[in-house]
């Protein structure tokens, strides 16, 4: 597929090693017939390779010790323990001999265990005696045929109700709501107002010409506030804390509330079968949380201040506003104060009270978020993608819907499983959809490429003829169920490599959760799709360029974790964990208008040693902690130069509406693999923004529509007081250019009057200017340098090709480099790399339509073999040793047919660390 890069290399020795490629199955037809047959490669010295024995294979291996003599058994023959372990929808009437008979079939099938569902059709009620007999039933068998089973600790979905049973009997322990009522008032006068029922948070008054706010919470008497209002205009707000119980869910930040649930549904499965927990039952499963249950995700707890106050020493009362409004300088870091402490108390109240549960019973928990592709979680989700992981034994993630949906979150979960020093990452796979062969294999290696490391299919069904969401991977599925052993064969060789050590790469990536915070709000937006769009939140985007096209691996950092557990030691920013301890060479700062400065001074310190920083898309100029503005505009001058913070300037792109993991800003990241997508089923009039902040002359856009949809659309500019139509049309299409005469205009708008079908969906769109530039383009900063070697670089506009160059200079022998540039059609070319059992692990995927046939250069002089995870077999790779930039290096030829996968094994050099 791909041309070698000519860059030349420093060798004085070069070491060839044959692969055998049909031997080992990488290049021959596989079950689903997807593969080419090919046996012959040319080495990069151009000898050509063929089946012929290694050189100095004596002197390459070395003796094997017990535990690589069992990882070799296991990866030739996976035991049962390593394969997946399906979610099982109870969806049919429940017999104790068809469960018998159906657990013993998923064990034949190469199913470790499953994970009952319970749903509509069973013919008992959800945690009834009958119910749980049935249950025991299922237990029974899987524990006589040593299988495990995971609880999971719900009716249906979402987690939290107890199938109805929360609402029935605690209703005290349903979901609260923040809210507020405000009133505009002119003093001087007495202001008197009923207080609204519930409990009463706090009141404000807050003065309209300076922000300056007041807690007049001790005016409320016997339900009413009474206020001498000052001279002036003033914004009089009362807060409370009321009971929601949106579709009958617990209070997801209060743990008293927890264990009422907890009660209903873990410790009543205890008490019916106590025998099988830490034994038969060795996990459990919690699914989908989220605020946006909550009316306007405003998710709260009467509670809250209290808490508040025992964590900063202070009372939130007149922060308050701010969930609202912008209350000036003050606006970020009391957004971060509030809504980083509603996270934590998420993380706390929720998944730390059921972690903890399930420890005392000896099992692990897992789980997972709803949305967790969409780019905001402040509001809508959980608050905060990687916080809500802190407390929980294995992270998970959701992956349904069609292939990819989540593939911007992979990284963001398991980099929450490193931050915390978590051994397993956990996928729910597959729901929804209706997907070929290939699709089961193609999931797993692009989630396990980017650190997921568990599998959980979704999912066999008890009653195959009434199932609800495709696809039915049970045993007798005539689709699905003959593939299922090899499958699990497979997925039982990724899980036992993948499982635990450590991840190995040069790039630490901030989790940008302040500019998140700091621009969220209870607007008026829609907390499913998060309710407020961050122009600046790059950060999805750059971890997707970095995985998929640049192909350089990296680690999301949170700010807590870079604080607590991080050092800088040189130029090297170390993650000190016991088990997953991390180097990061080189640190990114994604698009943040705010930045914790504690953050900051870090990063600063880094870069003061020595060390790499990039930032992309906006650089900081506001806090998260208050009062330290200032400090970090300074302390951006200092990393990046005082002329650097002139160049933020990137146009915002705002829409009409957008469906969740579409955001607008998808639009102009260069990536026509990516989408706006306007609300799911809106056929009506949509529109797409772009607000320049300043003047700029225009003569035309380019518009790429993922979908032939558009049915009449107008080319619109703003001249200070209303649109006006530039040019008009009836189709749009793959790549519609429209000119017309030069205009300077601050904003601009493609106005998509109506769609054939579905809803909206641009790929991409470029605003020309009149000398026919991009203006979304923005020239990298010049690289800032220090004494040190410290170099900083602003990417405005953070593309693959930026991304390439930079990296080429700060990292000219990364831990992998890959002599690949293009992107693949139908899938991805991507890689992870562990340390584990004192082994270098490499994970290639090839999960596109096409061959791939590349060298990849690894850091140190290393002895690889090929391990094929698609037949277990292990053979020799072909590779040369050679001295890069920065020292020794090993190239090894990856040759991979579609759909198709390798390891790379060696034996720890001393030198693959960064």
């Amino acid at each position: 597929m791909a041309a070698r890069n000519t860059h030349r290399l420093d060798a004085t020795v070069k070491i060839l090693f044959a692969i055998v490629p049909l031997s080992l199955g990488l290049l021959t037809t596989d079950p689903v017939n997807l593969l080419l047959a090919e046996d012959s490669s040319t080495s990069a010295s151009g000898a050509t390779t063929g089946n012929r024995s290694p050189l100095l294979s004596a002197a390459a291996v070395s003796k094997e010790t017990a535990d690589d003599a069992e990882l070799r058994r296991d990866f030739g023959d996976p035991p049962l323990r390593w394969k997946s372990r399906p979610l099982w929808f109870w969806n049919g009437k429940l017999e104790a001999e068809k469960t018998k008979a159906m657990v013993a079939a998923c064990k034949a099938a190469g199913y470790y265990g499953m994970g009952i569902l319970p749903c509509d059709g069973m013919g008992v009620d959800f945690m009834s005696p009958e119910f749980l007999k049935q249950y025991k039933v299922a237990m029974d068998e899987a524990g006589r045929l040593g299988m495990k089973m995971c609880l999971y600790d719900e009716f249906w979905f979402p987690s939290g109700s107890a199938g109805g049973l929360l609402a029935k009997k605690h209703p005290e322990a349903l979901s609260k709501r923040l809210d507020m009522l405000a009133t505009d008032v002119s003093g001087p006068k007495e202001f008197t107002q009923a207080v609204p029922e519930g409990t009463l948070m706090g009141a404000v008054a807050m003065a309209m010409a300076t922000n300056q706010r007041f807690d007049i919470t001790d005016s409320i008497r016997d339900g009413t506030l009474r206020w001498n209002v000052p001279d002036g205009q003033w914004k009089v707000m009362i807060f409370t804390c009321v009971r929601d119980g949106g579709d009958g869910l617990v209070d997801y930040l209060e743990p008293e509330a927890v264990n009422a649930f907890i009660k209903l549904t873990y410790q009543a499965y205890h008490d019916a079968m106590p025998d099988h927990f830490g034994t038969t039952i060795d996990s459990a499963f919690y699914d989908e949380p989220a605020f946006y249950h909550v009316k306007g995700g405003r998710a709260w707890t009467g509670r809250f201040n209290e808490y508040f106050r025992a964590r900063f020493k202070t009372n939130p009362v007149t922060l308050y506003p701010a969930l609202w409004f912008d209350i000036g300088p003050d606006t970020a870091a009391a957004r971060n104060a509030l809504f980083g402490m509603r996270a934590e108390l998420f993380a706390t109240g929720f998944v730390k009270t059921i972690n903890d549960w399930c420890a005392a019973h000896q099992m692990r928990l897992t789980g997972h978020a709803d949305q967790e592709e969409v780019a905001n979680p402040v509001i809508g989700t959980v608050g905060d993608l990687m916080k809500c992981f802190e407390y929980q034994s294995m992270p998970g993630i959701d992956q349904i819907g069609h292939y990819g949906r989540a593939s911007c979150a992979y990284k963001v979960v398991s980099s929450a499983a490193n931050n915390f020093d978590r051994p397993q990452v956990v996928t729910e796979c597959y729901g929804a959809m209706d997907l070929p062969l290939p699709n089961l294999y193609k999931e797993a290696m692009d989630q396990f490429a980017k650190g997921i490391n568990t599998m959980v299919p979704h999912a066999v069904w008890y009653d195959s003829a009434t199932i609800i969401f495709k696809p039915d991977l049970s045993p007798n599925a005539p689709k699905y169920g003959p593939e299922l052993p090899d499958y699990n064969r497979y997925i039982g060789r990724l899980q036992r490599m993948l499982q635990g050590g450590r991840h190995v790469a040069d790039i630490g990536v901030l989790y940008p959760i302040a500019t998140l915070q700091a621009g969220s709000w209870f607007g008026p937006g829609n907390p499913y799709e998060g309710c407020v769009d961050i122009p600046e939140a790059d950060y999805m985007r750059v971890g997707e360029v970095l995985s998929l096209e640049v192909r350089r691996d990296f680690t999301f950092v949170h700010p807590e974790v870079l604080e607590e557990r991080c050092t800088v030691d040189g130029a090297t920013i170390s993650l000190n964990n016991k088990v997953n301890h991390e180097h990061w060479r080189v640190f990114i700062i994604p698009g943040s208008r705010c930045i914790s400065v504690a953050t900051l001074r870090r990063i600063k310190q880094f870069y003061d040693n020595g060390g790499t920083v990039i930032a992309t898309t906006c650089l900081p100029d506001r806090a998260a902690e208050f009062g330290a503005d200032a400090e970090v505009r300074q302390l951006v001058a200092d990393i990046f130069g005082s002329e650097v913070p002139l160049q933020n300037d990137a146009p915002r792109v705002t829409a009409s509406t957008t469906w969740a993991g579409y955001e607008p800003a998808k639009t102009m990241d260069g990536n026509a693999r990516t989408r706006w997508n306007a609300a799911d089923g809106d056929k009506g009039a949509q529109w797409l923004e772009a607000d320049f902040g300043k003047t700029q002359t225009v003569a035309g856009v380019l518009v790429n529509e993922a979908f032939d949809r558009v049915r009449g659309y107008r080319i619109q500019t703003w001249d200070g007081t209303a649109w006006v139509d530039q040019a008009r049309g009836d189709k749009l299409g793959k790549s519609k250019k429209v000119d017309f005469p030069a205009v300077a205009t601050t904003k601009i708008r493609l106005l998509m009057e109506s769609v054939a079908s579905d809803s909206a969906s641009i790929a991409e769109w470029t605003i020309l200017g009149a000398d026919g530039r991009n203006l979304f383009d923005r020239a990298p900063s010049a690289c800032h340098r220090n004494a040190k070697g410290g170099k900083a670089w602003f990417l405005p506009s953070p593309g693959p090709a930026a991304f390439r160059a930079v990296l080429a200079e700060a990292l000219p022998d990364g831990d992998v480099v890959i002599d690949l540039d293009e992107t693949l059609p139908g899938g991805n070319f991507s890689y992870i790399h562990k340390e584990k059992d004192a082994k270098s692990l490499y994970f290639f995927a090839n999960s596109s339509n096409v061959g791939v046939d590349t060298w990849v250069a690894l850091r140190g002089k290393l002895v690889p073999e090929i391990w094929n995870p698609h037949d277990g077999k292990v053979g020799p790779a072909e590779f040369e040793h050679a001295i890069g930039k920065e020292g020794s290096i090993t190239r090894v030829h990856v040759k991979l047919a579609p759909v198709r996968s390798l390891f790379l094994v060696a034996p720890n050099s001393g030198e693959t660390h960064q």
